[in-house]
């Protein structure tokens, strides 16, 4: 039906069909499934774990004290409600698109717009948060090993400013690691999914040598005084340190790239999941237990790195995890980029954004144009902004997308009670009830100016849809969903 004979409601309310839909014309159809559910896993493990622990400690403990420990298992429920809600609903609908995908498909292509937005915001900055905290592993491995470093000019953002320190004016390293993942990318996902599965056992390896150091050194003494800043402060550090469970979304991106997706994918979310929040919260106490809380405010950048000189009275420890670091926090960065590429594939094949972020190179299988633009921005993001400043932004998006997945699964059990799942949800309607208040919980806790920033992001792209995307959705050409579309103005 042409989108002039749909009102403008009917046009937000139209839902992508979950057995298959139209292609916007330009676009490419589908891409090619190319690994299983190891390497799925190993997506997941390696976009989180890197995030939260290698440097984020540095922003939460000040904020919660050794309690940071309660904020990570808040975060990790949260994340594991919500990912058992992204495993039925990702063997529901496996294609690419992750809960952009699913909210199209269950609550309409409005709602799908917003979600999309949330996903581009979650994974563009994550990547750049990434990558600035990469620089200082990349600095602490260079002074260590070859008794250099990189002037502050060239490993700090311009606004990254520290009292007694020179000024910053880029985050070179940032740059150059965003440019080698898309390089990466742009060579082909299986081989991207190999590299990142050899760097998560690294990463594994390395953080199972701090935990083991870091306990030898360690003081009951730390947690005496664990919750400093009260209830109100676990639950900011949490809602902080919520972006270290990206990598669980970035599972549900790889749809259409995974055989088998109706089982690989929801097994894969659990079992990188339960590695996760174990790794998580093992190195946490360790590090807490090793130093007073108040040390972390001044180790903002390679944390664990100097932890472990302090506790070996060397600096042969915190060489080698500073290595460890700058080779694994690669795949955070590598899976982060990738999530958001298949964001951009999938709604450039639904008409919502220009076809050119769908096409697909015939050689490599992957879309390279629209890998360039993601790298792009996110070396911008990267270059001039400091981390402190990104990572609330990631938790709402984030946050936000776990809620309407969660709210899709009752809305599909009612609506498609019979559609083939791979994967139930255990103790439905509970379970996505509970995902909802949880997230709903960290978005509350979440700065004021955070939710400013979010809001004029949505609103920006519900304009440009209101604008654009309505007049080229690829449903203008295909019959009206029943439900929704049989009213007429």
């Amino acid at each position: 039906m042409p989108a002039t004979s749909l009102s403008l409601r009917q046009q937000m309310l139209r839902r992508r069909p979950v057995g298959g839909a139209p292609v916007a014309q330009g676009a490419s159809g589908s891409l090619k499934r190319s690994f299983g559910t190891f390497e799925l896993t190993m997506f997941g493990v390696g976009s989180t774990i890197g995030t939260g622990i290698f440097f984020v400690l540095s922003v939460a403990v000040p904020q919660a004290g050794p309690g940071v420990i309660v904020s990570f298992v808040i975060a990790g429920i949260a994340a594991g409600l919500a990912a058992i809600c992204y495993a039925e609903l990702a063997s529901a609908v496996p294609v690419s698109g992750s809960s952009y995908s699913y909210a199209y498909a269950t609550l309409g292509e409005g709602v799908a717009v917003c979600v999309a937005a949330c996903l581009l915001l979650e994974y563009g900055v994550a990547t750049a948060a990434v990558a600035v905290g990469w620089s200082g592993y990349v600095n602490k491995l260079m002074s260590t090993v070859f008794g250099v470093e990189l002037p502050t000019a060239l490993s700090m953002s311009p606004w990254d400013v520290q009292p007694g320190q020179p000024q910053g004016y880029v985050n070179l390293p940032a740059v150059v690691l965003i440019g080698l993942c898309a390089l990466l990318l742009i060579r082909g996902v299986s081989e991207s999914a190999k590299v990142n599965a050899i760097m998560v056992l690294i990463k594994l390896g390395v953080l199972g040598v701090f935990a083991i150091l870091a306990l030898s050194a360690y003081n009951t003494d730390h947690f005496r005084d664990f919750a400093p800043f009260g209830v109100a402060g676990i639950g900011a550090a949490a809602g902080t340190i919520f972006f270290s469970f990206i990598g669980l979304d970035a599972v549900s991106t790889a749809g259409e790239e995974v055989n088998n997706p109706q089982q690989s994918v929801p097994r894969a979310l659990l079992a990188a999941l339960f590695v996760v929040t174990g790794v998580y919260v093992l190195v946490a106490f360790a590090a807490l237990g090793t130093q007073p809380w108040q040390a972390f405010q001044r180790q903002e950048e390679a944390g664990l790195a100097t932890i472990l000189d302090n506790v070996t009275h060397g600096r042969w420890a915190g060489s080698i995890l500073a290595a460890g670091a700058v080779i694994s926090i690669f795949t955070v960065t590598l899976v982060t980029l990738y999530g958001q590429t298949r964001i951009l594939f999938a709604m450039g094949r639904d008409g919502l954004l220009p076809a050119r972020f769908s096409v697909v190179n015939p050689r490599t299988q992957t879309p390279v144009s629209n890998t360039v633009i993601v790298a792009i921005v996110a070396s911008i993001l990267a270059a001039v902004v400091p981390l402190s400043h990104l990572a609330d932004m990631v938790s709402i998006g984030t946050l936000t997308a776990f809620i309407v997945v969660s709210v899709g699964v009752i809305i599909l059990r009612v609506r498609e009670p019979d559609l083939p799942r791979g994967f139930w949800v255990p103790g439905y309607p509970v379970t996505p009830v509970l995902s909802v208040l949880a997230c709903g919980y960290l978005l509350y806790s979440l700065h004021w100016y955070t939710w400013i920033a979010f809001t004029a992001w949505v609103g920006a792209a519900l304009l440009f849809y209101l604008l654009w995307g309505r007049h080229h959705s690829a449903l203008n050409n295909s019959a009206p969903d029943t439900d929704h579309c049989a009213e007429k103005r």
